[in-house]
């Protein structure tokens, strides 16, 4: 297939720095080119693929001295547009922006939503654009927005190679997100504390949460069990999770997907994580990790974390969310909405109109 991926220009694709979208935007971009596809990326100029590459911005914006941010997203969109003829499929990875263009177009394509959408301003907006496919990375994330254009759930993946399985004697529990009070990294230093485990703490502090990083935070760091190693890469995270007994979750937010579990898995070190969002979609109870809903569950699980096989959480990881199983995951979604619109295109000639023909639902077997 002739495939355009359309990332977000805020990063570098891959990111430089953080950018989870843009990451598995390379991943998946990658994959699909391993696979045989006639892939190309819009993305900032400094982005690297095997893939085609249509440069739009200079640079990731978020590196550069950009006052604008929209001004390159329109030229992208116009850039996507010129090109559109030489592509069976746009997959688009920039949320809303480009619906008005796509629907005048009559464009084939499909959006994958990668944040939380539990925002009151959206639900007016999917309802307008409801004949728009859309692709969810958890079934989890739909429930906001029940009446949008879903077509299917593909979960994230990784590169098999990415990471490698460790042995987990590092005597120590594992952290990564930012510190803010939905990742809540006081309740996984309390459940480390109180399993009598030490915690390393590997964290961005963005400005936002800066206020309460320094009033409800900074003095959890000075406790005996606990060490801040702050913010680490892609280089460091193999030896930092591997090393870990587990890696703690305790999240209090309807988290999409939450990339850092499957980075766990495919490290060999399970997960113990609290029932919100896409966590019972991504850990498999018993296998990969622990699901639990209260600190005294938490510590529970921690204390018998022994009882969880590291080969198993890594061949749950191989089996569920590699890159190449992603891949081939949205190649099927690509395939049928083609499919679909040439069953539009072939009825319109014969008198009907889009709107009388139903043409998505989402798929239970993947989902």
């Amino acid at each position: 297939m002739k495939i355009a991926q359309i990332a977000p220009l805020y990063e570098s694709v891959p990111p430089k720095l953080y950018g989870g979208t843009e990451r598995v935007v390379s991943y998946l971009t990658e994959a699909l080119h391993e696979l045989g596809h006639e892939v190309t990326l819009f993305a900032s100029a400094d982005s690297e693929t095997k893939a085609k590459l249509v440069p739009i911005s200079p640079q990731a914006l978020r590196l550069g001295s950009f006052t604008d941010f929209f001004s390159y997203h329109i030229l992208q969109l116009q850039e996507v547009l010129d090109r559109a003829a030489q592509f069976d499929i746009l997959h688009f990875h920039t949320d809303y922006l480009h619906f008005p263009v796509s629907r005048l177009a009559n464009l084939t394509n499909v959006t994958t939503l990668h944040g939380r959408l539990d925002l009151p301003e959206l639900r007016p907006l999917y309802q307008k654009f409801g004949d728009m496919p859309l692709v969810s990375i958890s079934r989890s994330q739909r429930s906001p927005l029940p009446m949008a254009g879903w077509v299917d759930t593909v979960y994230h993946g990784l590169p098999l190679d990415l990471y490698q399985m460790g042995e987990g004697k590092g005597n120590y529990v594992a952290f990564i997100g930012r510190i803010s009070p939905e990742k809540r990294v006081d309740r996984a230093i309390e459940i480390a504390g109180k399993a009598g485990m030490n915690i390393r703490i590997a964290a961005k502090i963005d400005r936002a949460d800066r206020e309460y990083f320094e009033s409800e935070i900074r003095p959890l760091f000075e406790l005996p069990h606990v060490e801040y190693i702050g913010e680490i890469g892609e280089k460091e995270k193999n030896d930092f999770l591997g090393n870990a007994a587990a890696l703690l979750f305790p999240i209090d937010w309807p988290e999409p997907f939450g990339m850092v579990m499957i980075e766990s898995m495919a490290c060999g070190t399970p997960v113990i994580a609290y029932e919100n969002g896409s966590v019972p979609e991504v850990i498999d109870h018993g296998v990969s990790g622990y699901i639990v809903h209260n600190r005294e569950e938490a510590i529970k699980a921690l204390k018998n974390i022994h009882n969880l096989s590291r080969e198993e959480c890594r061949q749950t990881f191989e089996k569920r969310f590699s890159a190449t199983e992603m891949a081939k995951n949205y190649v099927q979604v690509y395939e049928r909405l083609v499919a679909e619109k040439g069953h539009i295109v072939d009825l319109q000639q014969h008198g009907y109109d889009e709107s009388q023909v139903y043409i998505g639902e989402p798929d239970p077997k993947r989902a």
